[in-house]
């Protein structure tokens, strides 16, 4: 079955252990009396800045008419978490991973955020035991090649800028009110201002998830104006 999989990313782990990680959510870990060392969320971190990194390059060196703010908004449709989450289910990631009893019997298995922070995790997994160019490698085989004939996602963040921006209401302001909860499952609590007058408040199990699930809120209330 790792042997397949392996076949299947293009790379072989010399520390399997660390396949086996990046496929661990935090649920399944804290029910097998494991912590954030043995959970894929350490690794998450380290591969969405190898992904940052790598998608960026691409885009500047196969795009040279686009501007900052072009490249930024693009770069935000290839590695926002539905975009992501269908790589990561065209891998058959989804199938690998180990959730705790409750995390299962809610769906998570087919939760974007999940599979995403999974692909994210499984990069810094090969960065780690390889280094930075079979990481590359997997960023742009899987996640980089073909954009222009694939579907392309906006996230909520950025639908929500554009409109802002449409409306003369400047940029959102975003800001972590509190974090709450205990180490395995911690709640960002994150607040979101439109303007003068408009607000909205949000929870999420990181800052990324809680500002884009303020940033649907908002989305919400602005078409209700």
């Amino acid at each position: 079955m790792t042997e397949k999989f392996e076949k299947t990313i293009g790379y072989r782990f010399r520390n399997i252990s660390l396949l086996t990680q990046a496929m661990t959510h935090s649920s399944y870990a804290n029910e097998h009396g494991g912590n954030r060392r043995t959970c894929n969320e350490r690794l998450e971190f380290l591969g969405d800045a190898v992904l940052e990194l790598v998608s960026s390059e691409v885009i500047y060196a196969n795009y040279p008419e686009m501007n900052e703010g072009q490249m930024t908004k693009f770069r935000a449709s290839i590695v926002c978490e539905p975009a992501l989450a269908e790589v990561a289910r065209s891998l058959g990631i989804p199938d690998r991973l180990l959730l705790g009893k409750g995390e299962e019997a809610a769906g998570g298995r087919l939760r974007d955020s999940l599979t995403s922070d999974a692909l994210e995790a499984l990069i810094g997994a090969i960065y780690l035991d390889g280094g930075f160019e079979p990481a590359e490698r997997f960023v742009k085989h899987f996640i980089m090649s073909g954009l222009e004939k694939r579907s392309l996602f906006k996230d909520s963040k950025t639908i929500l800028q554009e409109r802002m921006q449409e409306m003369g209401l400047g940029d959102p302001v975003y800001e972590v009110v509190s974090v709450t909860g205990p180490e395995h499952q911690l709640v960002f609590t994150v607040s979101l201002k439109a303007g003068d007058h408009l607000k909205c408040v949000a929870e999420g199990r990181n800052k990324k998830q809680a500002e884009q699930l303020a940033a649907e809120q908002m989305l919400t209330k602005l078409e209700k104006q």
